[in-house]
């Protein structure tokens, strides 16, 4: 098992070291001048000299890189040149609003597709799983900002239970500050979990069909006591695949969502920086979403071990 874990942490490693060349990479090469870019047009030289100063465009790049990478190690992400403060900060407060967006939104996903693709697939071919499915796939095709705009109209302005958007503070309450997130979160969590629910499907199906499934049948073992215990483990490896998948993505990809529903989370951050064209903010997000990616996945190659040992000896 130590093996499996350096292996797996070595991976995540390299995988930072090539996303850090590659953004980097990607902005060194980007048409014009960065300090232009970031001050405008109308830019005066002065500006401009000093803009690319602090930024030290005048040392080799090789030099900018290693010291932006040295910054990123000890927690020094640079500074914000659109809010005036240290970009570590900006993420700070900003984290706290995504991350407990992103972990209630793969709750409730996992809340309501795990069950939903059992149901279907214990009864394939019948009409619960025809229906199932039916919504499953409305659920995929049907946007999650379209979710989040028939919720605010429903909860927020017909049945008036909770805030159409805004986010309170943690220090006003855990309470208040859980339910202005409620509404987001099941608008991002609707369609990841019509997704897993067809993917839970499909892999329970296929362990329906061994034969140690038919075994446990045989001796007489409770229905849903081998859908539970026997099929649902086997089952597992593709569902927390894409568990791992929409985790990162719910933390990267909720740019519409904080918008729609004016969160201050790193989406909505993101987006700021872009039309603000402050890319020192938008490199320090780009890395940390990438370093949550890699610890996410590091996490779902050890589940997968800890589901099946098999997989320990493999890798």
């Amino acid at each position: 098992m130590t093996a499996f874990l350096l292996k797996r942490i070595g991976i995540g490693f390299l995988t930072l070291l090539i996303a850090s060349v590659v953004v980097f990479s990607v902005l060194e090469i980007l048409p014009g001048d960065p300090a232009l870019l970031m001050l405008g047009m109308n830019a005066t030289p002065e500006a401009l000299a000093a803009m690319r100063e602090q930024m030290g465009l005048g040392d080799p790049v090789l030099l900018r890189y290693f010291s932006w990478i040295g910054g990123m190690l000890v927690g020094d992400f640079g500074r914000s040149f659109t809010y005036s403060s240290p970009v570590i900060e900006l993420i700070t407060e900003r984290v706290i609003v995504s991350l407990p967006l992103a972990i209630i939104s793969l709750i409730l996903s996992t809340a309501i597709a795990i069950p939903v693709g059992i149901f279907a697939a214990a009864r394939r071919g019948r009409v619960g799983d025809t229906a199932s499915m039916g919504l499953a796939q409305v659920g995929v095709a049907v946007p999650n900002f379209w979710f989040a705009l028939l919720m605010i109209y429903v909860f927020a302005v017909w049945l008036r239970m909770v805030p159409a958007g805004g986010f309170p503070g943690w220090g006003n309450g855990i309470w208040p500050a859980l339910k202005s997130l409620l509404l987001p979160s099941l608008a991002l969590a609707l369609p990841q979990a019509a997704i897993l629910a067809r993917v839970t499907r499909s892999a329970m199906l296929e362990v329906l069909g061994e034969d140690y499934i038919r075994t446990a049948r045989a001796k007489g073992m409770p229905r849903q006591y081998v859908l539970w215990r026997h099929a649902l483990r086997n089952a597992m490896i593709p569902v927390l695949t894409i568990m791992g998948l929409q985790f990162s993505f719910l933390l990267a990809g909720t740019i519409i969502i904080e918008n729609v529903f004016y969160l201050p989370g790193l989406g909505r951050l993101v987006f700021q920086a872009i039309t603000q064209r402050d890319l020192i903010v938008v490199e320090g997000v780009i890395m940390l979403l990438v370093a949550s990616v890699v610890v996410v996945n590091i996490i779902v190659d050890i589940l997968y071990a800890v589901v099946d040992p098999r997989l320990r000896v493999r890798t």
